[in-house]
């Protein structure tokens, strides 16, 4: 493969979290893909990265230290990606550690509502299917599909655990501009993710006036007229280019370009992502 089509994927999930795949398979299977480079970004965690450092580092893959955090939004909740996160950072360990019990305590609300709605489920059926990891709806969804309360995952959200619906809870968001500022403060870069038509001009000036480095312009759910809205206002605004697959685990990715990979991002845009970072950073190995 040429320097000119080697890509990258900066937006993966595993075990950590609420991937399919323990990180080191997650990096097996982007040396498969072909891929020079990838973000492990687990939501609210960054437990799977010494696993997937080590795997990278035996199969010559680069991967970057990435999180996906939950913020909020002026239309309620938005995720933003962190790039070039430290590991062993107290700071940032103690931040992550309080948006997992977060998590937690959701999980355990959420299995509350469902039980009160009839439904045959435990919170141990929705621990059993995390296995440590960071707890999210598709886990709670993989439960009730496993006790056969709902014939897919996608029936779970629809009937139940998507917004707005019965047994639906919020989470305990942190600000946007306090998510930029932990990660700047530890040497990194953040990029929103997935917004969709939220990511108007104005939306994404108003979040670079708080924090913002770079925007997600290639995902799946961007078709091709999002994709070159979101690129000329990043453009327009200086900001950094990412992309990624979401890729969660085969099973979860049947929609186009959400195969690992699947987006065709350059390498050259995780080059420019760097040079965005902050020039001071703590004292510490860094993983990226």
């Amino acid at each position: 493969m040429s320097e000119a089509e080697r890509c990258v994927d900066l937006h993966l999930h595993s075990t950590a979290s609420d991937g399919t795949l323990a990180p080191e398979a997650v990096v097996a299977r982007a040396a498969l893909a072909g891929l020079s480079a990838i973000a492990l970004t687990d939501h609210d965690t960054i437990n799977g990265l010494p696993a997937a450092l080590a795997e990278g580092a035996r199969r010559g893959i680069r991967i970057i230290a990435g999180c996906e955090f939950s913020v909020a939004a002026p239309w309620g909740e938005m995720h933003l990606l962190g790039y070039f996160l430290p590991l062993g950072w107290e700071p940032l360990d103690s931040f992550l550690e309080r948006c997992r019990a977060d998590r937690a305590r959701r999980g355990r609300e959420i299995v509350d509502n469902l039980q009160a709605l009839g439904l045959a489920v435990g919170l141990e059926d929705v621990l059993e299917e995390s296995r440590g990891g960071a707890i999210g709806r598709p886990h709670v969804a993989r439960a009730l599909l496993k006790r056969r309360s709902v014939t897919s995952i996608q029936e779970a959200f629809d009937r139940y655990i998507g917004w707005g619906r019965p047994a639906f809870v919020e989470k305990r968001l942190p600000a946007f501009r306090d998510v930029a500022a932990l990660v700047h403060s530890a040497g990194g870069v953040v990029s929103a993710a997935h917004l969709k038509d939220r990511g108007t001009r104005a939306v994404l000036a108003a979040l670079q006036a708080e924090g913002l480095d770079a925007v997600e312009t290639r995902h799946p759910v961007h078709d091709a007229d999002l994709r070159a809205r979101l690129t000329e206002h990043a453009l327009a605004l200086n900001l950094c280019r990412t992309g990624g697959s979401d890729w969660h685990g085969d099973a979860t990715a049947p929609a186009p370009g959400a195969e690992m990979g699947g987006q065709s991002v350059p390498e050259a845009w995780l080059d420019t992502l760097e040079r965005a970072r902050p020039i001071a950073s703590p004292v510490l190995p860094t993983a990226n």
